[in-house]
């Protein structure tokens, strides 16, 4: 694993603990405790907003944010797609190889934060963030970081579980304000950016898998002009 995205690791590497991840090592025990606590977290199919947004477009160089476990990488990649995904935790990273080498998916796997990531600028024809957990920063660093990625003519596409951003911090300590919504990213762009979708609609859910009680999504898609 790598944050060079030169260098990314083919689809049959599977990648190790000692894989020079970049970012705060306190996010990246989180997510991987919360992954290994269960054999699989995610449904293991791809999102459904992802499918039916990018129906229509030609297969390109596509970031994926927070790729979990691999099931939109390895879809994007059978589907013609060059594919680069980004995730913090090595453990989701490991079974997402996995996958891919069952798959037969080539994949350039990436093991560092969004905001810490070495990603060449407006070089992405798509970038997929499907619920990913950003934190925000008082320099919109993680909304900047999804922009700056994408090329020109390229989309953004940007998907989250709608009502949660609009809920007061829980007793566990979760504040929805902490974290990048659909709406701070859409508050961003400029008139280099033509909105195309921003729209809150039923989701379209897999069966199983952590977040499958969502009903509905928030789904920015947005493509930079120049």
């Amino acid at each position: 694993m790598t944050d060079n995205i030169s260098a990314g690791s083919p689809a049959s590497d599977i990648p190790s603990s000692g894989d020079g991840y970049v970012g705060d090592p306190a996010v990246r025990a989180e997510w991987d405790n919360r992954y290994a606590d269960r054999q699989q977290l995610w449904s293991g199919q791809p999102n459904g907003a992802l499918v039916a947004e990018i129906a229509e477009l030609t297969p390109g160089r596509v970031l994926d944010v927070g790729c979990g476990e691999g099931a939109d990488a390895v879809w994007l990649a059978r589907g013609g797609w060059d594919v680069t995904a980004l995730e913090v935790s090595g453990v989701a990273l490991e079974r997402a190889a996995g996958h891919a080498r069952d798959a037969s998916a080539a994949v350039h796997w990436i093991h560092a934060a969004l905001t810490e990531a070495a990603l060449p600028s407006a070089s992405f024809d798509l970038v997929s963030a499907q619920y990913p957990a950003l934190l925000r920063t008082p320099d919109a660093a993680a909304e900047r970081a999804l922009l700056a990625a994408v090329a020109p003519g390229g989309v953004l596409l940007l998907v989250h579980h709608a009502g949660i951003d609009t809920q007061q911090a829980h007793n566990s300590g979760f504040d929805p304000a902490d974290y990048v919504w659909p709406s701070t990213v859409a508050a961003l762009l400029d008139d280099d950016w033509e909105v195309e979708v921003d729209e809150q609609r039923p989701r379209i859910a897999p069966d199983g898998g952590a977040g499958a009680h969502h009903t509905d999504d928030l789904v920015l898609r947005a493509r930079r002009l120049r």
